[in-house]
């Protein structure tokens, strides 16, 4: 039976979603600035870490819990920037060969994402160099909050550039922002558990979000769904 993609567009959030990247870069990173700007203060755990990410978010846990200055978050900000241009983190096994397989669909793929346009493209260069893969639209991190996740103008902008209803578009992400910006899109969103399992996270999203996948083949599976004509 002939159809069309029941999700004409996916909005991807990035890290942790498509690369493993706060294990790999973004929690180190964090160690290395305590190390210089609070060396008396005991690091939080890579899990606790994603939690901060997860709530109240990583700008807030920043200026709130550890009273960081304006100055010293252009500190912070300079050594998550070399970190992040030094090293490119992996892509979770399989997800690119599924954006591969829905864009010959006809699928759009766009991301909005708290990383910087420019890591997000050279990410995607570097994993998939056999076959260059580029999103179709990105939208990163910006410094107004008014523009970036969770905020609505990003989706908002992606569907008027591609002439999509709300409901024709699926949002893809691992933390609750991703959830708030879906709610106040009007977009649908599921849950990527593939890269941490942690429970208060785990219980969040599935209670939040249309579905919860552990595995990237599942979200593979189902991007591919079709609307019968």
């Amino acid at each position: 039976m002939n159809g069309d993609l029941k999700y004409k567009c996916l909005i991807l959030d990035h890290d942790d979603t498509a690369v493993n990247s706060t294990a790999e870069i973004h929690y180190p990173a964090h160690l290395e600035v305590l190390k210089i700007l609070r060396p008396d203060t005991q690091p939080i755990s890579l899990d606790e870490w994603f939690l901060k990410n997860f709530n109240p978010g990583i700008m807030e846990y920043l200026t709130e819990e550890l009273k960081f200055t304006e100055q010293e978050i252009q500190i912070e900000y300079e050594i998550w920037r070399e970190f992040t241009s030094k090293k490119i983190p992996h892509f979770y096994p399989g997800f690119i060969d599924a954006l591969r397989e829905y864009r010959t669909k006809g699928g759009i793929v766009a991301v909005v994402s708290h990383s910087e346009k420019d890591i997000i493209e050279r990410d995607y260069r570097s994993g998939s160099r056999d076959y260059e893969f580029l999103p179709d639209i990105i939208y990163g991190w910006d410094y107004d909050e008014r523009k970036r996740k969770p905020s609505p103008f990003p989706v908002q902008r992606i569907l008027k550039a591609c002439h999509l209803k709300p409901s024709e578009a699926l949002i893809v992400d691992d933390l609750k922002p991703g959830v708030v910006m879906a709610r106040v899109s009007g977009v649908a969103v599921v849950a990527a558990g593939w890269g941490h399992c942690i429970a208060e996270i785990r219980e969040y999203m599935k209670k939040h979000c249309l579905t919860y996948f552990e595995k990237v083949e599942d979200f593979h599976h189902f991007i591919l769904t079709i609307t019968p004509h």
